[in-house]
């Protein structure tokens, strides 16, 4: 079950619930545990989410990391605004071919228009997988007219 803010937008709160954090979250497996503007929590299986020679695929690292960023830069944002990604980078340190993967996403900077992330991706024995830094563009919501 995910840990939610007590004062987070119910808009906001219901879509997360309503979509587990997007299509592309759902289809990998993400699992969100806790969610905040400052520190946000997830997991995600390796099965499922490998390339060819067996490890994580890299990319599978940086999609766990944005969906992250994004929901911890929306919830900043508040009621009303959204958060677009512009610019997001990776350093993947060590491999894994199996198990779970937990990412941590720690704010760095929360701004009236950007929000920045550090999510570290860590194996089931706590070591650093990946080190990914995000940066979302926070604006108001295009009107629904």
């Amino acid at each position: 079950m995910t840990v939610f803010p007590p004062d987070l937008d119910p808009e906001l709160v219901e879509r997360l619930v309503a979509t587990g954090g997007g299509q592309l979250a759902k289809k990998m497996g993400i699992e969100l545990l806790e969610l905040s503007a400052e520190k946000s929590v997830a997991t995600m299986p390796v099965e499922g989410n490998r390339q060819v020679i067996g490890l994580l695929h890299g990319g599978a690292h940086v999609v766990l990391a944005e969906s992250l960023g994004s929901m911890s830069s929306a919830i900043h944002a508040g009621p009303g605004r959204i958060a677009v990604g512009i610019e997001i980078n990776a350093t993947h340190s060590k491999a894994v071919s199996s198990g779970v993967v937990t990412a941590t996403c720690e704010a760095l900077v929360l701004g009236r228009t950007l929000a920045t992330h550090t999510i570290t991706i860590r194996d089931e024995q706590g070591n650093r997988l990946s080190t990914v830094r995000m940066t979302n563009y926070l604006r108001d919501a295009p009107s629904k007219t």
